[in-house]
């Protein structure tokens, strides 16, 4: 692809989408497109609407704080992504190898394949939600993330090594988030121990 090792992995990261994107079972086109669908950062203020509310319904299975990290992340992973994608304005494996290889699922897509916005914005839902979440809850966003990232290889739109960039900016953003609110988290804990005089 011309685009250096570190992308290329010396022609792995192509080998690689082919098999996955070949891969056939009953029902695989129907499952790859919802795994898309779902993973769309557009999706965000549904996400944040009921990360809120389950986080204030039951404390237990999600720490109300950790919602306050999806918030600062996705403007971070926003940021990133959008900087990344045209800056460096890579082909999609459609591009690259052409409709006789590349089997699609919906919409063809041709440009801005590194990174992906799908696996970043699903592996921020994971870094952000799952620490310290019920363990049903933490599963379903380990199982959310896996699926939306191997969807957007079984669909023709992306390369593995823009999925698994993706994903990194996303758990980045996540623990920049967290490290963010931390200094605000101790004065809320520090204001309210004044309050009840301790």
């Amino acid at each position: 692809m011309g685009h250096g090792f570190w992308y290329d992995w010396g022609g792995l990261n192509q080998a690689l989408f082919l098999w996955i994107n070949h891969l056939s079972f009953p029902g695989r086109d129907a499952l790859a497109q919802a795994g898309t669908f779902v993973g769309a950062h557009q999706w965000y203020p549904v996400y944040i609407a009921v990360a809120l509310t389950l986080a204030y319904a039951r404390p237990q299975w999600l720490a109300p704080e950790r919602v306050l990290v999806l918030v600062w992340g996705y403007l971070i992973s926003w940021a990133v992504i959008a900087t990344l994608k045209p800056f460096f304005d890579f082909p999609r494996p459609l591009a690259v190898l052409g409709e006789p290889l590349v089997h699609v699922a919906g919409r063809p897509e041709f440009a801005h394949s590194f990174p992906s916005g799908h696996a970043a914005f699903v592996f921020l839902l994971l870094g952000s939600l799952a620490p310290g979440a019920g363990r049903p809850l933490r599963w379903g966003l380990v199982f959310l993330a896996f699926w939306v990232i191997w969807s957007r290889m079984a669909v023709g739109a992306h390369f593995p090594v823009d999925v698994l960039g993706g994903a990194l900016i996303g758990l980045t953003s996540a623990g920049l988030a967290h490290l963010a609110i931390r200094p605000w988290r101790r004065r809320s804990r520090d204001a309210g121990d004044l309050l009840r005089g301790r």
